[in-house]
């Protein structure tokens, strides 16, 4: 492995230093400068508000704050948009652990966002999935990351507003064919990114609607 590096060195995705391990993806100081949530109580923090009065999410959390004009967004932009996927295990156990301090590691069950078919072959990979698999690592929590499927393929929600997110994403997800029964169970949904809520209020709404469970949110940043 130190051979390996030192002819193809890692280099921090935010100041380009050196990195020691090629699973790592930024170095010691850039991670500590990460501006973290900091979220208090999993079900009254700004996360978990985002959806009150629309879909019964019992907690949320998040890893950092997606603050505008942060060096740090180039961390998604590099997950999604230049197959950058050690990003994705990389920050998916940095939020592993933001979901024990939350006290959200009693969950049953992971289940990332699923990407459109169309798109999953265009990207090559699901980055949500990415994201939840280092969350798996990290508590233990098993995956389960066929039972959502994505029924119709949307363009991006990057530049729409908030009532058009929730256009774009009206009946967006649906239950696999014969699913597990997941009455009584605690889910947690993973995503990369929240802003409005739509697309993780679509996908918890399709859990609320056939079983009799819980939902909570875990999600690397937020707007």
């Amino acid at each position: 492995m130190d051979l390996f590096l030192l002819f193809f060195p890692s280099t921090c995705i935010i100041c380009g230093n050196r990195l020691p391990d090629h699973r790592i993806v930024l170095c010691f100081p850039c991670e500590i400068r990460m501006p973290r949530s900091g979220l208090g109580d999993p079900q009254l923090n700004p996360v978990s508000r985002i959806f009150w009065g629309r879909v019964p999410v019992r907690a949320g959390t998040s890893l950092f704050r997606l603050e505008k004009g942060s060096a740090y967004r180039v961390l998604l932009h590099d997950l999604k948009y230049r197959d950058n996927r050690r990003a994705g295990f990389y920050l998916g156990r940095l939020l592993g652990l933001a979901v024990k301090q939350a006290f959200l590691s009693d969950c049953d069950l992971l289940i990332p966002v699923p990407l459109h078919r169309k798109k999953l072959n265009q990207r090559g990979y699901n980055q949500s999935e990415l994201i939840a698999r280092g969350v798996s690592e990290v508590t233990g929590i098993p995956l389960g990351s066929h039972l959502i499927r994505r029924t119709r393929h949307q363009r991006s929600q990057t530049q729409m507003s908030r009532q058009e997110r929730f256009e774009n994403m009206a009946s967006a997800f649906a239950l696999c064919e014969d699913p597990p029964d997941l009455n009584g169970r605690k889910i947690l949904i993973i995503d990369d990114v929240v802003t409005t809520g739509a697309t993780l209020e679509a996908c918890s709404q399709v859990l609320i609607d056939r079983f009799h469970c819980q939902v909570c949110v875990a999600t690397v940043s937020y707007a």
